[in-house]
């Protein structure tokens, strides 16, 4: 048997460099070997002389490379429902929009994965997430389409497969025929797990277990997700503790908190992460410190329905592990993940941390390294070490929006959101100067435009 070929190596030299490992090395001139899928090297200085099977070579002058941003929370089916119900908070936002968001179908849902995907690969994602939740009967094969979708952006995946079995009749929000009984919710998870799921570790593709959240999911449906994704090896994925009317709903309907809910229920462990977490108490803090348990913060859509501020500094203090998140874009109409980075900062210091809640490296380690440890790929992603997967991103700080920044790294947080010169996922390229490499933007901008449209008539007419 003849010998396999050596894998082509991609140097990149006299670059800026942010690690994001255990100690925050950095380099203010160094490089980066990525062989195969692989980071090979990284450093001070030029690359190793004499490497062999070098297939490219990148100047870096001008540009930091970091870990690409990890997000772990998203809604991608939201993408073409943007810019409505823009004065509500949680609750009367999703009044407003479950109507419309129950006709959506594989099409619709195709279009906004890819809108959606598109929007965070430009900006430096390479690891992206979706929670979906809304399956309304007969729409096609809706996982399919949204993992058909990152597949073909090239990017790493992750589908939370969402359920809800507390439709309008048991006084859920969405309407009744958008929900599905328990039985199918368990059934149809277990079957994209075992279709789609890929523990290896280079994989593209993960599933995990997400029933949406307390008040449109029943006690049972909990109970039997966290015994199902256990049962699977896979992790757990929900909302929690976001608004005080969330809270309210708990107290009243169990006789606790969200935490103490959560825990009753088998939903706090090392292999579970919860979407938004603004609304914690000291004790749920050690709780989720004690277990493990992950927090997706997402700074914007707080923001944008007035949920609160998260106690981000209080979480990293107690040891909890904290990533980022878009969240849907009906609640975060930009889409961007690396905006995140500079609006975590900012949103953080108005709570009672003030000036010290976070600093720019903070930032970025909530937005890399912290996202790796929510998703549960930590030794695979979210640094640049050698072994690691080669899941880095080169952004352009030398232009007019951020040259007059001596450092990289607080120019790439505080400053505006700076251009992306090279994206790998893997080694591969997913972006160049700004440009999809795999996908035609102008297209899927077309697609998503004309997918919004046929929602609103559908919903209309309804």
């Amino acid at each position: 048997m003849a010998p396999s070929a050596a894998p082509q190596r991609t140097v990149i030299e006299n670059v800026a460099i942010a690690t994001v490992d255990a100690d925050d090395t950095e380099y203010a001139c160094g490089h980066l070997v990525v062989a195969g899928d692989r980071i090979e090297s990284v450093g001070a200085g030029k690359a190793p002389e004499g490497l062999a099977d070098v297939g490219r070579r990148v100047d870096g002058t001008g540009h930091l490379a970091t870990p690409g941003l990890i997000n772990t929370h998203h809604h991608f089916y939201q993408w073409i429902t943007r810019g409505l119900a823009t004065d509500h908070n949680l609750f009367d936002w999703l009044v407003a929009l479950y109507p419309t968001w129950a006709r959506i179908d594989e099409d619709m849902v195709r279009a906004a994965a890819q809108g959606s995907l598109a929007m965070m690969a430009r900006g430096g994602v390479t690891t992206a997430m979706d929670h979906h939740y809304v399956y309304p009967q007969g729409t096609g094969d809706l996982s399919g389409a949204i993992i058909g979708a990152a597949r073909d952006m090239g990017v790493r995946f992750t589908l939370a497969r969402g359920s809800m079995d507390r439709g309008e009749k048991d006084g859920g929000l969405p309407p009744d025929f958008a929900v599905e009984s328990l039985d199918a919710a368990l059934a149809a998870t277990e079957e994209t797990v075992n279709q789609h799921h890929d523990a290896s570790f280079g994989s593209m593709t993960q599933v995990a277990v997400a029933p949406c959240s307390p008040f449109s999911v029943s006690t049972e449906l909990m109970r039997q997700a966290a015994e199902l994704a256990r049962r699977l090896g896979v992790r757990l994925h929900t909302h929690g503790s976001e608004t005080v009317e969330e809270e309210k709903f708990c107290h009243e309907l169990f006789g606790m908190g969200p935490t103490d809910y959560f825990a009753s229920t088998g939903w706090l462990g090392d292999d579970v992460w919860m979407a938004h977490c603004v609304h914690m108490n000291d004790d749920d803090i050690a709780a989720f410190a004690r277990t493990g348990t992950g927090v997706a913060h997402c700074p914007s859509s707080n923001a944008r329905l007035a949920a609160g501020i998260a106690r981000v500094p209080d979480m990293l203090a107690a040891g909890v592990p904290v990533g980022l998140g878009v969240d849907g874009t009906a609640s975060n109409e930009s889409g961007e993940l690396h905006t995140e980075l500079r609006n975590a900062l900012l949103i953080n210091r108005l709570g009672a941390h003030r000036q010290a809640a976070l600093t720019a490296r903070q930032a970025l380690r909530l937005g890399t390294y912290g996202g790796a440890r929510v998703l549960g790929r930590a030794d695979q992603i979210g640094s640049l070490e050698a072994g690691k997967l080669a899941d880095l991103v080169l952004w352009k700080v030398d232009g007019i929006g951020h040259a007059s920044i001596a450092d990289p790294v607080t120019a790439l947080v505080f400053g505006a959101a700076a251009p992306v010169t090279l994206s790998l996922v893997g080694g591969e390229p997913v972006v160049e100067h700004g440009r999809l490499v795999h996908a035609d933007e102008d297209a899927i901008a077309r697609a998503t435009r004309d997918e919004a449209r046929r929602l609103a008539r559908i919903a209309a007419g309804s």
